[in-house]
């Protein structure tokens, strides 16, 4: 695993988390989607940005990148080696994003973007909850089909807090 995408099945899935944890094991630079995508005051970058941001990294020999991003999808699965996926429960990824919230309203979360402070919105929420079901289906799809692109991409399902810690405890160790 030297190229590494971290999508998850919604927001507070975990996929920042892990991914930094997961680079710590690999010595393997994160890169987190969400920082190349909001610009300061969450503007959002133009297609053409965000796309060569994650052109750029891709080109490299090592990366992890964190985050979905349907649009763009393709750029990262192409070079990619591995596909680690993340899937919890509705209301532990509820319960998530508030506590993210709580925890670092007024500042900006390493994640993110410069000058784009913790904020709470209830149409997101409303997303988070209205998709779930949907996105989880669209995910295996999606899993199934990076599977076809060739037999050297490699998909790892990680669906409960225990299975993802025991992939970050023992995956690695000799």
């Amino acid at each position: 695993m030297k190229r590494i995408m971290v999508l998850g099945v919604s927001a507070g899935v975990g996929k920042s988390t892990f991914a930094k944890r997961l680079g710590e094991k690999l010595d393997i630079d994160v890169y987190h989607l969400d920082r190349f995508y909001w610009e300061p005051g969450w503007q959002e970058a133009t297609l053409e940005d965000f796309s060569a941001r994650q052109r750029e990294v891709v080109e490299k020999d090592q990366w992890i990148i964190e985050g979905n991003y349907r649009p763009t999808y393709e750029i990262r699965a192409e070079r990619a080696d591995t596909i680690i996926y993340l899937e919890l429960p509705l209301m532990i990824c509820l319960f998530r994003v508030l506590k993210r919230w709580w925890t670092h309203r007024g500042s900006t979360r390493p994640d993110l973007g410069e000058g784009c402070s913790e904020r709470m919105e209830a149409a997101f929420l409303k997303f988070i909850v209205t998709t779930y079901r949907k996105r989880k289906k669209n995910m295996q799809e999606r899993l199934l089909s990076f599977q076809e692109i060739g037999r050297e991409k490699r998909v790892i399902q990680l669906r409960s807090k225990k299975d993802i810690q025991k992939f970050l405890d023992h995956a690695f160790s000799d």
